[in-house]
């Protein structure tokens, strides 16, 4: 890390600076922000699931939303299914064989760079949550809830039936 509290990341392949003050308490005005091109990935996209790709080395959380876990399971009138794969195999078909342009907004506490992403004029994020395939993460964002509502409207994914949200599920509240 530089005096700033900024570093490049090697494996996002970004510079980034930690939150809070400097350790000295300087003012942080003079800081260099990343620009528009620093912050862009672009490439083949590969699903790791619902809600997270990869680009290259690059491991990219979608941001403002929340899919269901891979092994998550939801019910629809009494059936149970695999909404977790079902939400990892929509995100996969919707990217084909296109490549995928993220902007990074963070980095999560897991190395991951969360971002907005497109694939051809489809915004990723948006998509999965009118899809029912995943739900607003209103903790970081509530730029999502719309589209939920849509969803939810319309019963489509999850909506169809019942589910625990994947945070809870996480949690293990089952």
């Amino acid at each position: 890390m530089d005096k700033n509290g900024c570093h490049h990341d090697r494996k996002a392949g970004s510079y980034h600076c930690h939150r809070g003050s400097k350790p000295d308490g300087q003012n942080r005005s003079n800081e260099k922000k990343p620009t528009l091109q620093e912050r862009q990935l672009f490439g083949r996209a590969t699903v790791t699931d619902g809600d997270t790709i990869r680009i290259g080395k690059a491991r990219i959380r979608l941001y403002g939303i929340d899919a269901p876990e891979s092994q998550q399971t939801c019910s629809e009138d009494g059936q149970i299914w695999r909404c977790g794969d079902a939400a990892t195999a929509a995100l996969k078909s919707v990217i084909g064989s296109q490549s995928v342009s993220c902007t990074k907004r963070d980095t999560d506490p897991y190395g991951r760079v969360v971002a907005e992403c497109r694939s051809g004029a489809v915004n990723l994020n948006v998509w999965m949550v009118r899809q029912g395939l995943a739900l607003a993460y209103r903790r970081f964002s509530t730029e999502f809830v719309r589209d939920e509502d849509a969803a939810r409207t319309a019963r489509r994914g999850i909506w169809r039936g019942k589910f625990v949200r994947p945070w809870n599920w996480r949690k293990g509240r089952r």
